[in-house]
């Protein structure tokens, strides 16, 4: 079993993500291990890594370990071994960071955008957006009809690459600042960014699928949460409240409305129900880019400054929490759970604004997966 003690190193500060051997220097850069401390650690650097093995992902996939390492983890879950790299064919059209892990146009744009600023689409990226949503609706569907009890979510991403890859598309998270999978899978009390790995689901698990698709240039993005055979009611009603929030703050879209007010729906909304709204992560606009301008907050009294203009496009993502709205980041420096380890439920679409409100362009369609309350 993968939860015997022997197979952990001591880690005992919640949030810190690594022992004192993996410490960054006063430069912010991470210290190089030595030959010997790599051994006694069973630490292993990108590349070295051998393409059998199933290793434990560290420092955001920088870092790659034979031992999990030990933490006050929140709830029931733990870290598992993740599957080897999953390669994508030449042919394949690649975002920036697909080589090196570090999205340069991305950054560029963030450095160079006026507070506020967000841009507007022509009719050729919009229709570029339409082609790359319609892409990764198909593909998250395809993914999310084979959730049932025993498939581990490696398997789930495994479905999610080979898709993209057969549709022609680029799975937008691999490599996305290291990021070591073609998906974020969520269950349980991951709240977003969790990486696939070797656990199988179990009977009244939820699990979050989240998939970008870069499709001749431009990203889709989307998320659902579903449940693996018989789900507690609290935890229904968790998921159901979460795609709710969503639908709530969709609805209001539409020029001339502040992004800061569509926290106010989702918020009300989530407490109404007995929730609370994630505040760490938020929604983000996108198109040629992963994410850029704007910055979409789900909860209410939030700041964020800009106003929406037809052909805008960004996504609507709340995280809804059934405790606590803190979160804690394992030490993968990817997988964000919650601090109280209650479980955590989120859904997303892409969304172009229109003249008249808004088009869904990671609209479902009569093939998508039911939700549980479609059964």
């Amino acid at each position: 079993m993968e939860d015997e003690d022997e197979d952990e190193w001591k880690n005992q500060n919640v949030g810190v993500s690594l022992n004192e051997h993996l410490k960054e220097n006063e430069d912010g850069e991470v210290e190089v291990l030595t030959e010997e401390q790599a051994k006694q650690y069973g630490i292993l650097l990108q590349e070295e890594l051998a393409e059998s093995e199933w290793l434990y992902c560290l420092k955001e996939g920088r870092k790659w370990s034979m031992r999990r390492p030990k933490f006050l983890w929140t709830g029931r879950l733990r870290m598992h071994r993740v599957s080897p790299y999953r390669m994508v064919p030449e042919s394949i059209p690649k975002p920036d960071y697909a080589l090196d892990g570090f999205p340069t146009s991305e950054v560029g744009a963030e450095v160079n955008a006026k507070k506020g600023e967000v841009p507007i689409k022509s009719k050729e990226e919009i229709e570029g957006m339409r082609e790359a949503c319609k892409v990764a609706r198909e593909v998250l569907d395809s993914a999310t009809r084979m959730i049932k009890e025993g498939v581990t979510t490696d398997e789930l991403d495994r479905v999610v690459h080979d898709t993209c890859i057969e549709l022609g598309a680029y799975p937008s998270p691999l490599n996305y600042y290291n990021f070591p999978k073609s998906v974020c899978s969520s269950v349980n009390e991951v709240v977003c960014h969790g990486i696939p790995d070797r656990r199988e689901l179990e009977d009244g698990d939820i699990v979050n699928l989240d998939v970008t698709c870069f499709y001749k240039g431009f990203h889709g993005d989307l998320n659902e949460t579903h449940c693996v055979g018989k789900v507690s009611e609290k935890h229904k009603k968790l998921v159901r409240t979460a795609h709710e929030c969503m639908e709530k703050a969709i609805a209001m879209v539409r020029p001339g409305v502040r992004f800061r007010d569509l926290g106010t729906p989702i918020s009300q909304h989530a407490k109404a129900n007995g929730f609370s709204v994630v505040r760490d992560y938020c929604g983000h606009g996108i198109g040629n880019l992963f994410h850029c301008a704007p910055t979409i907050p789900h909860y209410e009294k939030n700041k964020t400054p800009g106003t929406m203009r037809a052909g805008m496009t960004f996504t609507i993502e709340p995280m809804i929490n059934e405790g606590s709205k803190h979160c804690v980041t394992w030490p993968d420096g990817w997988t964000a759970v919650t601090r109280d380890g209650k479980r955590s439920a989120q859904f997303e679409q892409t969304l172009l604004c229109t003249e008249n409100g808004c088009e869904i362009l990671t609209a479902r369609t009569p093939n998508s997966t039911p939700l549980w309350w479609h059964e």
